[in-house]
């Protein structure tokens, strides 16, 4: 989840769907400010994930991002420090814990790990390249 309207979409459609609620939300914030990326900005990650806690359906269970391309390695290490902080901000202001940072793929998985990532995305490492042959 990034942004306002992707929450409350979400929130009304399990509103048709008792059984599956609370369901289970990462807010993705864009912690390495790369344009490129998906993810709401780190400033507007406290009123989001009051929002999203506000939302009895839903359940915030931690963050995401994904670092700038052009930062591979131990160079994403300040992205998912950032979210990191973020967190740990989050985690005072909203009196909850966020046991998820999803953050690090194959290429930076170790800077990941070293900054407290809890899940990775190793695609790459598995299915090698998605580009085109």
């Amino acid at each position: 989840m990034d942004s306002e309207r992707l929450i409350l979409q979400l929130a009304k459609v399990l509103a048709g769907m008792p059984e599956k609620a609370p369901f289970p939300v990462l807010l993705q914030v864009n912690a390495g400010n790369d344009p490129a990326k998906f993810g709401c900005e780190p400033e507007l990650a406290t009123p989001l994930a009051r929002l999203i806690a506000a939302e009895p359906l839903l359940k915030l269970e931690g963050l995401m991002t994904i670092a700038p391309m052009e930062a591979p390695g131990e160079l994403a290490r300040p992205c998912f420090a950032n979210l990191r902080q973020i967190r740990e901000q989050l985690q005072q202001e909203l009196g909850m814990a966020l046991p998820e940072l999803s953050m690090g793929m194959t290429g930076d998985l170790e800077a990941a790990i070293a900054e407290g990532s809890t899940l990775i995305r190793v695609g790459t490492a598995l299915f090698g390249s998605r580009e085109q042959t």
